[in-house]
């Protein structure tokens, strides 16, 4: 009997591979995308809303998103890799998570080449802050494949796979609050009088979100174990999966498309949620943080339900259908909300939670179904996938953008 066949033997007969997961393992791990989440909420959110604010093009502000979101991509391929060569998934989480807190706090922290060249031009700043969003979402993406990757070599548990994955969801919900939150205690305290206010009312965002974030990343290194799944997979001969080999499968295109769609809805929606509510709706500056607020309150609730379902394949696909149906008819819904009757996005705000919920835990799942025990090449699958997912959001944004800048040089050009 060969060295691989007394590691596989192992694994099948070793119970703790199949049990389910204890609550607070499930709970530890959930907790360690935190940072990321709560940055990313603020990134889709106020990114474009804070560039614009401070004086950048709409098509400025979008290529600071796109190159983001490129360096995002092409990152999460080749970490993607080098954790499935190496392993080590907590270090490469940690390091992330140092490179997210310091290149965050930059981005919104103001125009720094600006103060060392003491130059304040708009080419200048688009530049800067294209830089450091790039810096950020390397950062981001190796958090991201690095936590994601985990569930398929902590458990071979279908149910429990499941459950981390809502779990993770229900944690992405806290830090959604805790950022609309904080943004709604900032907004009503502080007045944005000045070019300044503005900017010091989004650092104070930033910096309490980083801070929240690193609490949840501190609990999620020093309580949850690297999966011992990985580990024994180290001195397999045949632990290297080549990539040929997913891309010959077929469910592989079709998880890929269902979670591109999926993060396509959910971040881009998310992204111009702020401009709809008070540019279209024109509601109160308090509903940019109340109504996402509803949203992710409701996405939590789901998130925490579907937690206590027995999970197969096909319940995840009658879910993940659910979730799609109610996202048409809400969005068909905001298309039309006319703006004296605004009062009824709180309604539809609702909904949209309860249909993201369902898309994103059941569409994440479902990467774990593909994954199967091919544990292997589980971080490049989630590295492909979240590529897809990069570069469709960012390229979405940069399209949206540059039609809104032409809609704006065409309304000044009609008020000559």
């Amino acid at each position: 009997m060969t060295s691989s066949t007394v590691m596989n033997y192992d694994i099948e007969n070793d119970d703790s591979f199949t049990q389910p997961v204890g609550r607070w393992s499930v709970l530890y791990y959930g907790s360690g995308h935190m940072l990321n989440d709560i940055t990313a909420a603020c990134w889709f959110t106020y990114l474009l809303l804070f560039l614009t604010d401070i004086g950048l093009s709409p098509r400025g502000a979008a290529a600071v998103m796109l190159s983001g979101q490129i360096a995002d991509g092409f990152a999460t391929i080749f970490i993607g890799e080098l954790i499935d060569r190496f392993g080590h998934f907590k270090i490469w989480h940690g390091a992330g998570s140092v490179l997210v807190a310091v290149s965050f706090s930059s981005v919104f922290g103001g125009c720094m080449p600006c103060r060392i060249l003491s130059t304040s031009t708009l080419k200048v700043e688009t530049i800067s802050y294209c830089v450091f969003a790039a810096i950020f979402n390397v950062g981001w993406a190796a958090t991201q494949v690095a936590h994601m990757s985990m569930v398929n070599c902590i458990t071979l548990n279908s149910t429990s796979r499941v459950v981390l994955t809502s779990c993770r969801n229900a944690f992405t919900m806290v830090a959604n609050l805790s950022l609309y939150a904080i943004a709604f205690i900032v907004f009503s305290v502080s007045t944005a009088k000045t070019h300044a206010d503005l900017e010091n009312q989004y650092r104070w965002i930033a910096y309490s979100s980083i801070f929240i974030g690193c609490c949840f990343v501190g609990i999620f290194l020093s309580r949850t174990e690297e999966p011992r799944l990985k580990m024994g997979l180290r001195g397999n001969s045949h632990a290297r999966i080549s990539w040929a080999y997913w891309f010959k499968k077929i469910l592989y295109y079709q998880v890929a498309l269902v979670y591109m769609l999926t993060r396509l809805v959910v971040n881009v929606s998310q992204a111009y949620l702020a401009f709809y509510v008070i540019n279209d709706l024109r509601m109160g500056q308090s509903a940019k943080a109340l109504v996402p607020a509803i949203i992710y309150i409701c996405s939590f609730i789901v998130s925490i339900l579907l937690q206590e379902m027995a999970w197969t394949g096909q319940r995840l696909k009658a879910y993940y259908s659910a979730g799609g149906v109610l996202w048409v008819f809400c969005g068909a819904g905001i298309l039309i909300l006319p703006m004296n009757m605004s009062a009824f996005m709180y309604v539809l705000a609702i909904f949209v939670g309860i249909a993201n919920a369902l898309m994103m835990v059941t569409g994440i799942s479902m990467q774990n179904v593909l994954v199967g025990e091919d544990l292997s090449g589980c971080a490049f699958v989630c590295g492909t996938l979240s590529f897809l997912d990069k570069m469709s959001c960012g390229i979405a944004v940069y399209v949206l953008q540059s039609y809104q800048s032409k809609l704006c040089r065409l309304c000044f050009k009609n008020t000559l």
